[in-house]
């Protein structure tokens, strides 16, 4: 395993290769500084070959250990996702039940399917969904809903695919929490360089509590995420093809060497960039899920207009941030927020094409008409009234819940949501505890991943702050976009499982903390072993605890006592 994510030796933002003033001034005290790698290699750090030793220690041959060092870029990502779709596909099903918020998304998505907007329930269709032989109590009067429809069409493909019943509405997001750890994988080897440190990043996510739950429910949380994690992973590899393109274009010393350019950095078109479409999309559909994704549409669209002032800075750029405004600015908005914004509109199509949604005729009611703006398609103006009405009843929500939670308390999990709780009595629903069992669905992310996470955290902050690494500042982008914005609804019904869009970032930031505790390269061997005996302790514990936590996650039968064991603190009943 490598560990070289911990270390300055692709510092990829370092602006020239002169050094500072205050190192040329050290000079004269013996200062030598670290060695500076070229500016090709700072503008596009190389992935370390593949090893074969921990293969050749398995008693695989040379040639057999060098092929499948050459896939495990792919194999190890693929091998962790698998291990992830087991543990969220197995028992689907089960609670065979309608739990929490599936009251609500799952019915939509049905609606959905067969009207194209939301239409309305009956008070008792839970009971007649789940009941022999089911019924559906659906009738095409509409219904108000406060969620834009992408992430509910996405639950709909689930259950078009296996039925209305507890599988079917929660294929996809299972399907999705699945395919957001094989991402996870790839990008924190693109962002870490370092398949292994990439894979650790997969476990993590994996195993930790809330991320499983959230992808055994039929939530939208994260569906958010999914899409989130894929904006990110598609920024990541416009980043570096962009660098390429740079280094490419510089010119080349007598020596072979690749100089810094003025002309290049400041001069240069960066061309056509489908990836940044992607990412635009991408976080398009995630704001169409969810409102929250629109804040990873704003910070995400800081970031990379960053980084492009950065790779024009190191190739040579005498005014990078004048030259990104002249260049790359324009194009960087119409990929991004143009496109998202776009995305977000086509989401609605449903709505738009049919004549029974909520709100859909309002512009041609006399309030509509009285409003102005007539000029503009009645179904525009409709749907622009309707998302007024969406902001007003999201920014006033302040219902009291038995559940609810200040972001303060959510890094150290101070008040997990609990989606489903039975307590059966012995010789019901598979108890065979005397003193009764408890069942229950928690959502609660694996506490030693998450407090670890914390300090994690701090180490992103500090390589950020003190050692310019971009690396740590994408993470702390990606953190912050998913969690600082709750705190501006203090007064607002909140819960922890809003943190779902997070924790793929916080399982990068602890990666990126163990890469480091493995030492940098050039370490003896004592202090090699002694990092990887504790990112080793460290990765086993958060698996141990997670196994712990198991019963609760999946709404087990378990005794009493073995429940009250681990509700850790009276805020976690």
């Amino acid at each position: 395993m490598t560990s070289d994510t911990a270390t300055d030796a692709h510092r990829a933002e370092a602006p020239t290769e002169r050094p500072h003033p205050w190192q040329q001034r050290l000079r004269r005290f013996g200062y030598l500084g670290r060695p500076q790698p070229g500016v090709r290699e700072r503008l596009v750090p190389p992935f370390p070959e593949p090893g074969t030793r921990t293969w050749a220690v398995l008693g695989i041959g040379p040639n057999a250990a060098a092929r499948l060092a050459r896939w495990s870029g792919w194999g190890g990502p693929l091998l962790v996702a698998l291990f992830a779709g087991v543990l969220r596909f197995w028992n689907l099903g089960s609670p065979d039940k309608v739990i929490f918020d599936e009251t609500y998304y799952p019915k939509d998505a049905w609606s959905l399917l067969q009207y194209g907007y939301e239409g309305t329930w009956a008070k008792n269709a839970n009971d007649a969904l789940l009941a022999h032989p089911p019924e559906i109590l659906l009738s095409p009067e509409h219904s108000y809903v406060v969620h834009p429809p992408i992430g509910k069409w996405m639950i709909a493909l689930g259950e078009w695919a296996f039925g209305m019943n507890p599988f079917g509405w929660r294929f996809v997001v299972a399907l999705l929490g699945t395919l957001s750890v094989l991402m996870i994988c790839r990008i924190g080897r693109r962002l870490l360089r370092s398949t292994a440190l990439g894979c650790l990043a997969g476990v993590l996510l994996a195993v930790d509590g809330l991320h499983f739950v959230m992808s055994r429910t039929s939530l939208l949380d994260l569906i958010v995420m999914f899409w989130v994690v894929a904006a990110f992973g598609a920024l990541l590899v416009d980043r570096d093809r962009t660098r390429a393109r740079l280094a490419a274009a510089l010119p080349v010393g007598d020596d072979g060497v690749a100089r810094p350019s003025a002309e290049v950095g400041d001069r240069l078109r960066l061309g056509w960039r489908p990836w940044r479409l992607v990412a635009g999309v991408c976080l398009g559909l995630s704001a169409a899920t969810k409102w929250n994704g629109l804040y990873f549409l704003a910070a995400f669209a800081v970031l990379l207009v960053l980084w492009d002032v950065g790779a024009r800075r190191t190739a040579g750029a005498r005014h990078p941030f004048r030259s990104v405004l002249r260049r790359d600015v324009l194009p960087a908005f119409g990929s991004t927020v143009v496109l998202a914004l776009l995305t977000y509109l086509v989401s609605w199509t449903g709505w738009i094409v049919t004549k029974g949604g909520y709100y859909r005729d309002w512009a041609t009611t006399p309030e509509g008409r009285a409003a102005g703006w007539t000029w503009l398609p009645d179904w525009l103006r409709s749907l622009w009234h309707y998302q007024t009405e969406v902001y007003s009843f999201h920014t006033g929500l302040t219902t009291p819940h038995t559940y609810q939670s200040n972001p303060w308390s959510w890094l150290v999990l101070g008040r997990p949501v609990s989606y489903f709780y039975e307590d059966p009595k012995m010789g019901h629903d598979g108890c065979t505890a005397a003193e009764g069992c408890a069942r229950e669905v928690l959502a609660l992310g694996t506490p030693l991943l998450w407090w670890a996470a914390c300090f994690a955290l701090l180490y992103v902050l500090y390589r950020w702050f003190f050692r310019r690494d971009w690396r740590a500042g994408a993470i702390a982008c990606a953190v912050a976009a998913g969690y600082l914005p709750w705190f501006l609804y203090q007064e607002r019904t909140i819960f922890l499982f809003y943190a779902v869009v997070f924790v793929p970032f916080l399982c990068l930031a602890l990666a990126m903390l163990i890469g480091a505790l493995l030492g940098p390269p050039g370490s003896t061997e004592r202090r090699r072993a002694a990092g990887a005996v504790g990112a080793g302790v460290l990765v086993l514990l958060i698996i141990w605890n997670f196994i712990y936590f198991w019963p609760i996650y999946t709404g087990q039968p378990i005794p009493k006592s073995a429940w009250h064991n681990r509700m850790w603190f009276d805020t976690w009943v």
